[in-house]
């Protein structure tokens, strides 16, 4: 019987790519908007891809009307340029990520599910790259809301969708790397797990009172512990 639904972030709380990803995405936008904006030096951490783009598009001057004409454009061509270009190699799986999700999906009362700021399409050939895409076989993505605190419910109601079971409160938990998962996890009274892989220290993740906190994942047997019981 499903007791708990858990949703992971992806970078830097299930993996992390190299300069390659950001260095595609600047490709893109220059492909299609002649400029690579502000997105050289721009803080990605946590971030929804669709904010990314209209961030580091504004910052060069570009209005909200001349983005929104060619987002979907943009949208494609970053996607397309990363499943060519992104390569096993340029993915670093965290420290006991494959263990963690071996032991979760073998439990009954466990559901899977992703809830990420990657479109769908970017963030399933990041994780196909070291076969993990099939742990998940549903999520929340970039391309779904414009907000990351719209997620948690719209997974929500694909985990009912696919399982008949509607997960409430504490019954989610939610696992990421930055005070953005901790926030969002809030907008359903869910608990968020935070992980101090990604680019936030764990002191600065303490600061916004996540569940549990950890510095890295490697500990299964705590960590599935901890996610039953929180």
């Amino acid at each position: 019987m499903l007791k708990k639904l858990v949703l992971f972030d992806i970078d830097g709380t299930l993996l992390l790519t190299n300069s390659s990803n950001r260095r595609i995405l600047i490709d893109a936008l220059i492909a299609v908007y002649g400029t690579e904006g502000s997105a050289r030096d721009h803080n990605f951490a946590g971030k929804m891809d669709s904010v990314i783009i209209y961030e580091v598009l504004k910052n060069a001057g570009l209005n909200d009307e001349h983005i929104a004409e060619n987002f979907t454009a943009v949208k494609n061509t970053y996607i397309e340029l990363l499943k060519q270009r992104l390569l096993p190699e340029d993915v670093e799986l965290m420290k006991g990520v494959p263990e963690l999700l071996t032991a979760l999906s073998s439990r009954e009362d466990i559901a899977l599910g992703l809830l990420t700021g990657n479109f769908e399409g970017s963030g399933r050939h990041k994780l196909e790259l070291p076969s993990l895409n099939h742990y998940f076989p549903f999520g929340a993505f970039a391309d779904d809301a414009c907000h990351r605190n719209d997620l948690p419910a719209i997974a929500v109601e694909r985990a009912y969708n696919l399982t008949g079971k509607k997960f409430e409160g504490e019954e989610v938990v939610i696992i990421g790397d930055t005070e953005h998962d901790i926030r969002c996890a809030r907008t359903i009274q869910a608990k968020c797990i935070a992980v101090a892989t990604g680019t936030y220290s764990a002191e600065r993740l303490r600061a916004h009172s996540p569940a549990a906190l950890y510095d890295n994942l490697g500990d299964t047997e705590k960590v599935v512990s901890h996610i039953v019981t929180i």
